[in-house]
């Protein structure tokens, strides 16, 4: 953020976005941050810039940035999506960081098509802003999707951002260009109003195919600002760029350079160790990145790589996931199935976030646990689920004793529906019977039981009926 300095008589000057500016230190700090957990280096020294131009949404006719020498530059951002025929290889890429700046954020313009008239909200002009630079080193909309989800999971992880795009915590510029194999680099347009990962992966692809139809129809790219718009898919125009703006850049009066240092020795004296930021005590604080995450995953539980991808991905599922296994005796693999396949599938079919599951973690370690202690079988496990689901406030064992849907456990009673199945089936018992057959007369037995005899017990008396 920036503060605002206050007059004398205690009036908060805050909501004057023509009041002078001073620099605060949390902002410096998450810039800082961000910058280290992107594989920056940081600048001991950067400077800050007045960026002079007219727009109605900003009042004071400049904005303050970093255009001589940045906060931070020179960084990497690896990435990763689901690629492959079948879309469950992780595909690994990496993106070049310019450059890490900090700016000062401008007001929103809202156009109203309706009575042709714009309106400008300056709630938010004045308020730091940390603005990344990437390199153009991704291909497609898909790949600058994944790159700005690993971001949002960066900046979460670090706290420095909760990244929610639609909230504009988050916003994301694409700069987009095409050229032929060998030639130079094409004419970039900027597409602007990109609310979500998924629309800007929509929003860079719709530009790619424009593009390419402009060039191969013997038109002109033309370089100018384009909008997003949701409903339709298309990207239309804004403003042209034409001519190069002279923005008068000059050093900002009200802010010294900013001074970062390596440690608090190398800090100057009598400095207050409040107005100093120290790379040595930045680098303490950095938490478990997404990326470490995905590799503590495989190496403690001994899942997929593709699996360690989705649960880091999904908002709240690695917390599910390592939520239930510390509650039950079932194995890692086993509880991963569950999580991938019923809890993210009704999820998905329900438009829900982890959040809104019906069905806690401790729930689905209590199905499980009586899967694994032999009082439930894998089918009735599932339909104990989708109960638990329609009627989150039972227990598993509730629906169990309520439904009689426990194991049958009186081995006589198995011998003799296993029997009258055999019986039911001459023609098909008769040697050589294949294991097509024997599969066949499983599946008549758990249906006399309703999925409740062991299947293990009733191959075994099968065979022996049979052999």
């Amino acid at each position: 953020h920036w503060q605002k300095r206050t007059g004398r008589t205690g009036v908060d000057l805050s909501s004057f976005p023509l009041s002078p500016q001073v620099l605060n230190r949390r902002c410096v700090e998450a810039a800082v941050m961000t910058g280290l957990a992107l594989n920056c280096t940081i600048n001991r020294k950067s400077l800050f810039d007045r960026k002079h131009y007219f727009y109605a949404d900003l009042p004071a006719g400049y904005q303050i940035t970093q255009q001589r020498l940045p906060i931070a530059v020179d960084g990497t951002l690896t990435y990763s999506h689901l690629g492959g025929r079948k879309r469950n290889a992780v595909v690994t890429k990496s993106v070049r960081i310019k450059q890490i700046q900090l700016e000062q954020d401008s007001g929103k313009s809202l156009h109203d098509d309706y009575r042709n008239q714009t309106l400008i909200d300056l709630n938010r002009a004045g308020v730091g802003l940390m603005e990344l630079v990437m390199e153009p080193d991704m291909s497609c909309g898909e790949e600058a999707a994944a790159a700005v989800r690993e971001m949002q999971l960066i900046l979460q992880a670090l706290g420095t951002c909760q990244g929610n795009m639609a909230e504009g915590q988050l916003r994301v510029d694409a700069n987009v260009s095409v050229h032929r194999p060998g030639d130079p680099w094409g004419i970039r347009t900027e597409v602007k109003n990109i609310n979500s990962a998924r629309n800007l992966a929509r929003a860079i692809d719709y530009e790619i195919q424009r593009q390419m139809f402009v060039l191969e129809s013997g038109g002109t790219v033309q370089n100018e600002t384009r909008s997003f718009d949701g409903k339709t898919g298309h990207t239309i125009p804004m403003r042209d760029k034409e001519g190069l703006q002279d923005y008068r850049f000059m050093p900002e009066p009200n802010l010294p350079p900013l001074m970062v240092y390596e440690a608090c020795s190398t800090a100057p004296p009598g400095v207050a160790p409040s107005q100093v930021v120290v790379l040595e005590e930045v680098r303490e604080r950095l938490p478990e990145l997404p990326s470490v995450r995905r590799q503590r995953l495989v190496e403690t539980y001994g899942i997929l790589p593709e699996h360690s991808f989705t649960l880091v991905n999904e908002d709240g599922l690695m917390d599910y996931f390592e939520a239930v296994i510390r509650e039950t005796k079932a194995g890692p693999r086993k509880v991963i199935g569950w999580v991938m396949n019923e809890l993210q599938g009704l999820l998905h079919q329900q438009n829900l976030s982890v959040s809104q599951s019906p069905i806690s973690p401790q729930a689905l370690a209590q199905i499980l646990n009586l899967q694994e202690n032999g009082q439930i079988s894998s089918s009735i496990a599932k339909q104990v689920f989708q109960e638990l689901w329609k009627t989150p406030g039972k227990t598993a064992q509730q629906i169990v004793k309520e439904q009689d849907l426990g194991m049958v456990n009186d081995s006589t009673e198995i011998h003799r529906i296993c029997q009258k199945v055999v019986d039911s089936h001459p023609d098909q018992v008769r040697p050589p019977w294949k294991r097509a057959v024997l599969n066949k007369l499983m599946g008549l037995v758990q249906k006399e039981t309703k999925g409740r005899a062991d299947p293990v017990l009733v191959r075994a008396i099968l065979e022996q009926k049979t052999s």
